[in-house]
């Protein structure tokens, strides 16, 4: 069966976001790789400041990346407007890429200034810190319920926990009101 290798799509997406000048950072399963276990993601979680002059252009440049990719201009306005989420399909692989938008509160500020840049396929790629993976799986770990969260956190802490900013975390536990949550993994 062919595989295709998700960190050689994340490495053109994020080749795209520089060359449009869209700040991100790559969060979700893709960032577990980077600071716990591998484990298999269907798609690939980026947080971006979009405003609305990139639309059109981020649009066009992702369509660039193949023949059949799909994406939605009007999903992009309207993740935009409600601060959620648009997609874009990749026409060579098939694989999703989800496009957050980020809140641009204090939390998405301080994970942008704390994003950590790490070497795929010769490209530069900007992810979450393991810190701010570990507060925004208890965020949506608090929204859903799903364990698959909580099962992130816990190979993050294995892998990088020696290395991990306990200082941060504690700060934003009790900030993000997620504290209870976070003393069920730590």
């Amino acid at each position: 069966m062919f595989k295709t290798d998700p960190r050689k799509l994340l490495a053109r997406i994020a080749q795209v976001l520089d060359k449009t000048a869209i700040p991100y950072l790559v969060t979700g399963g893709m960032a577990v790789v980077a600071w716990g276990r591998p484990r298999y993601t269907a798609d690939i979680d980026t947080v971006i400041e979009l405003r609305e002059e990139h639309i059109g252009i981020l649009a066009k440049a992702l369509m660039s990346l193949g023949k059949s990719g799909y994406i939605s201009t009007d999903a992009m306005k309207e993740a935009l407007q409600m601060r959620s989420e648009f997609n874009f399909i990749d026409g060579n692989t098939g694989m999703k890429v989800d496009f957050w938008i980020s809140r641009n509160d204090e939390f998405a500020r301080s994970q942008f200034q704390r994003r950590v840049a790490q070497d795929i396929y010769g490209t530069k790629v900007y992810f979450a810190s393991p810190e701010d993976l570990i507060l925004s799986k208890l965020q949506w770990y608090r929204l859903s319920s799903s364990d698959r969260h909580l099962e992130d956190i816990r190979t993050v802490f294995e892998i990088s926990g020696d290395k991990l900013d306990r200082e941060y975390l504690a700060k934003w536990v009790e900030k993000l009101g997620v504290r209870d949550l976070y003393s069920k993994v730590e």
